[in-house]
């Protein structure tokens, strides 16, 4: 049984669809990810495998990649894809950084130190590391245990008019 991230019920597959990622050379993959609907609730969701992130068309360490070095990062992606994901990690990191508290509160794992939640002089980078740490694949840290517990906040629709 594969739990809903909404309700904690049982899903069942309802299918598949594919979608298309881009790898750090440039090249672009297409996966076959299955489609899931909670039997409780309806909801459909689907299974994303770890180095992909929700509504993001580059692989996670591409944009790891770019987010801890900005200057001397390999990926092939234009300046405005690039500036992008730098305004997205900067407007979800202090979401993303409480919900994990919430996660480890949640699910008691450790004590939390009162200073990780505080305004300081650190880096939005920084804070979120002293979570997650440092070491690659910090962003799937991040991701997966957010949208496991239906907490990923998307931005699909960000560009969209009223009057659609």
């Amino acid at each position: 049984m594969i739990p809903s991230p909404c309700c904690g019920k049982s899903m069942s597959v309802i299918g598949t669809r594919n979608r298309k990622s881009r790898e750090r050379s440039g090249e672009t993959k297409l996966y076959n990810i299955r489609r899931m609907r909670c039997d409780q609730c309806g909801r459909i969701h689907h299974e994303l495998p770890d180095f992909l992130v929700p509504y993001k068309r580059y692989e996670a360490e591409c944009i790891e990649s770019v987010l801890t070095n900005p200057s001397t990062h390999d990926v092939p992606a234009d300046e405005s894809t690039l500036f992008r994901w730098f305004e997205w990690f900067n407007h979800f990191v202090d979401y993303w950084a409480n919900c994990l508290i919430s996660i480890v509160l949640r699910t008691k794992q450790v004590k939390v130190p009162l200073n990780l939640t505080s305004a300081n002089s650190e880096t939005a980078l920084h804070r979120i590391g002293r979570l997650v740490g440092n070491a690659s694949r910090w962003l799937q840290r991040i991701v997966r245990p957010i949208v496991n517990i239906n907490l990923w906040l998307h931005t699909r629709s960000a560009f969209l008019s009223g009057d659609s």
